[in-house]
């Protein structure tokens, strides 16, 4: 059995899938010396690939990219340690972009700004490559943030906007439904959301904090 290690950064202690054995040309695995499957944080050299991903992802669907590409820059230079990118032999395949803030609920301010040492997470964007689509990975990677958001000193939630459609997927990840939100983009609509990440001993026990 092949294994793929997940690692990244103190918070993401690695651990191992296991996944059916392939036949490798001898070519290939000379080549091949990258981990098979990894979580990693972001970091500025990434936001190409990030932006690439995000704009097939949204611009086909809704015209707009949550994040500029001088915006992903920022995120992953003020705080790479609330980004996770899913990387298969190097290459990025989903990621998640969020920031700090500091109010009860998400403005439009929080679109574009990092507010340091606050309990609050704002996540931007969960997006897929679309090689990668329709295999449960982007409810993977949101359950593996979750899980390391919860071994970060201080955070106690967070907050993201959604249109009506991925509703359903959030609240079967876990969130609530706060109410409409008073953020807007070109005329689109969304439902804002929260996820508890303080008072759940349980899972911290569980998720080898």
């Amino acid at each position: 059995i092949m294994t793929q290690q997940i690692s990244g950064s103190p918070f993401l202690k690695p651990f191992f899938l296991k996944t059916p054995v392939r036949v490798v040309s001898p070519l290939r695995r000379r080549r091949h010396t990258l981990p098979a499957s990894e979580f990693r944080n972001l970091t500025p050299q990434d936001a190409i690939s990030v932006f690439e991903i995000e704009r097939e992802a949204f611009v086909s669907v809704s015209g707009e990219c949550p994040l500029t590409l001088d915006e992903v820059l920022n995120f992953l230079s003020e705080c790479p340690e609330l980004s996770l990118g899913w990387f298969e032999e190097g290459q990025l395949v989903a990621f998640i972009i969020g920031s700090g803030w500091d109010k009860e609920r998400l403005s439009q301010e929080a679109m574009t700004q990092h507010v340091p040492d606050t309990p609050t997470v704002h996540i931007h964007v969960l997006s897929v490559h679309r090689h990668c689509r329709q295999q449960g990975k982007g409810s993977i990677l949101l359950w593996r943030y979750l899980q390391y958001l919860r071994c970060m000193p201080g955070l106690r939630r967070a907050l993201l906007i959604c249109e009506d459609f991925l509703v359903p997927f959030y609240l079967k990840a876990g969130f609530k439904e706060k109410g409409p939100s008073a953020i807007s983009v070109s005329n689109m609509h969304f439902h804002e959301m929260e996820y508890t990440l303080a008072g759940q001993a349980y899972a911290r026990r569980n998720s080898g904090c």
